[in-house]
């Protein structure tokens, strides 16, 4: 089981960016997903970015052209860059993986899906 930790959340004015960091230790897997999933006060959970052990990325269309996964293998630690953030990006921020069934598999966008979440980081954006 894969244990996952973030770290970077904060409060940022309108247009300002943060970072956030998932730390994963045990075993990831050799064919996984990550990903990062926020929730608002009162709203369902919702999938920002995630990225496969290809490295190959997907974003929520809210989130294109300013917000970047990455991932540092050497360090075991995923990052997402949020750049130009909006009030309507404040939430509890997540990170979550799973072990994919087939290598070549397309990663879920499902919460459902994953399997190991972290503790969640609080990113606040103001007007």
């Amino acid at each position: 089981q894969v244990q996952l930790v973030e770290s970077g959340g904060g409060s940022v004015q309108s247009g300002g960016s943060l970072r956030v960091s998932c730390a994963a230790s045990g075993y990831t897997g050799s064919a996984y997903c990550m990903g990062w999933f926020r929730q608002a006060p009162g709203k369902e959970r919702e999938g920002v970015a995630v990225i496969d052990s290809g490295s190959a990325t997907s974003y929520a269309d809210s989130v294109k052209g300013r917000f970047t996964i990455s991932r540092d293998n050497a360090k075991n630690t995923m990052y997402l860059q949020m750049n130009s953030l909006k009030p309507e990006d404040t939430g509890m921020y997540y990170c979550a993986h799973y072990v994919r069934a087939f290598y070549y598999d397309t990663c879920s966008w499902s919460k459902f899906a994953y399997t190991g979440w972290g503790q969640g980081t609080q990113v606040t954006v103001s007007s």
